[in-house]
């Protein structure tokens, strides 16, 4: 697998190189300079999930690792399924929150960790990461214990829910985690600036595990293969998924997918308030607002980061831009999409209902529905119960964590507060 620096042509990679860097120069993202595709994606469907994950992997990284060491890792990360729920006649849920985090990055942060832990040879690795709740859980819980790995989580204090925190506060050991006092943009923009600071870059050997990183965008792409393969060959023939969008990778992750054979006709980036994508598909000028903080915390997200992935994938024509448009969805119809589903029988939450409200909205006659469920409503249990005004019981994860003590360190929006605190923990 040989990919390329996005801002800097001249900068080439192998996918365990990328992996090992997270961010190119200038914070270029890396991707592939040649996306492949199947011939006989009817075989590839019909595979089982872990067996179909492994062609997948193996196909999009090449040579470069045995196909015996691609299956052992893909084994050890995906170690539950993503079933697709029916909603209605012709609209299902991909859950993909049946993980160890209830949320769908913990396909992309478990194949990860997996991955690193094969290729580093033991060397020390520090994961320096941002999340807007569900990729610090993912992450932390991914890299927990795992020897010669620190691994230090920023979020924005107060803007994610107090479940999506203790999932990732309360482990210690080689967590650590630290409250930022700001939005998610501010840091996200904290970890760009470490990666371009020598001294804690190269001195703390330093990693991302946002999904910048090259592995967990490659992961994701195995579960949208796995809701086509459950779908009727019928249904197949006019499919359009609708993705809840806040940093993108999702939605790059489907188009991946497409490229190597999917039936996918359209694909909906459903956004909530904070609609830069939205307005530039349809003005064509990328102009981010201040984020907007909402009730679907994970996708408060104005400047997102894989973008220049998707200009890349229709750049070099693998697909029309006219494949992919844009939906934002206001706060008062995420809580509408949220009692419609519940009428439906069908529980869900912030993130999940807006894709579904923008599917609907989307969705013509004769066509079959897929919107992606990224998190167990029980990780928004309170905003859940005010909308539906029903109680929701939590999952097990969830039980163990909510009574346990945070452990986070506060710090300003100052990025060298920031690396002051990660010198004297890690130097």
């Amino acid at each position: 697998m040989e990919l390329e620096n996005l801002k800097d042509g001249s900068e080439l990679a192998t996918f365990a190189q990328a992996v090992k860097k997270g961010l190119g120069k200038n914070q270029g993202l890396f991707f592939p300079k040649q996306l492949p595709k199947f011939d006989d994606i009817d075989a590839i469907l019909a595979m089982p999930f872990v067996e179909r994950s492994v062609e997948i992997l193996s196909t999009l990284i090449g040579d470069e690792m045995p196909r015996s060491q691609i299956a052992g890792i893909v084994e050890r990360a995906f170690a539950f399924g993503a079933p697709l729920a029916k909603v209605t006649d012709n609209i299902y849920s991909l859950e993909l929150f049946h993980g160890p985090t209830l949320a769908f990055k913990d396909f992309g942060g478990r194949f990860m960790a997996q991955c690193l832990t094969e290729i580093s040879n033991g060397d020390p690795i520090t994961i320096l990461t941002a999340t807007s709740g569900d990729t610090g859980a993912a992450v932390a819980h991914a890299f927990h214990g795992i020897d010669n790995i620190n691994v230090v989580i920023l979020y924005p204090k107060g803007k994610i829910s107090e479940l999506q925190e203790k999932l990732f506060t309360t482990l210690g050991g080689n967590i650590h985690t630290v409250a930022i006092e700001d939005d998610f943009d501010a840091c996200q923009q904290l970890v760009k600036t470490a990666f371009d600071d020598p001294e804690v870059r190269d001195g703390l050997h330093l990693n991302s595990a946002n999904s910048i990183n090259i592995s967990r965008l490659v992961a994701q792409v195995c579960y949208y293969f796995e809701a086509v393969s459950q779908l009727s060959a019928e249904e197949r023939e006019d499919l359009v998924i609708s993705v809840p969008s806040g940093n993108f990778g999702n939605l790059t992750a489907g188009l991946i997918g497409k490229v190597m054979g999917l039936p996918i006709k359209h694909f909906v980036a459903a956004t909530n308030m904070n609609d830069t994508v939205p307005r530039y598909l349809k003005t064509g000028e990328w102009q981010p607002n201040d984020t907007v903080a909402t009730l679907s915390n994970a996708m408060d997200v104005s400047n997102p980061n894989n973008w220049p992935r998707i200009e890349a994938i229709i750049e070099q024509g693998y697909v029309d831009k006219s494949v992919i448009s844009g939906d934002k969805v206001d706060e008062d119809y995420t809580q509408l999409a949220m009692r419609q589903l519940a009428q439906l029988g069908y529980v869900s939450e912030p993130h999940a209902a807006i894709a579904y409200k923008a599917l609907i909205r989307k969705l013509e006659e004769g066509q079959t529905g897929i919107f992606l469920g990224t998190a167990h409503p029980a990780k928004f249990r309170e905003t859940v119960e005010n909308v539906l005004g029903q109680p929701i019981s939590l999952p097990q994860p969830l039980v163990d964590c909510a009574g346990k003590d945070g452990l986070s360190v506060e710090l300003p929006n100052d990025y060298q507060a920031l690396k002051a605190h990660m010198l004297k923990l890690l130097g």
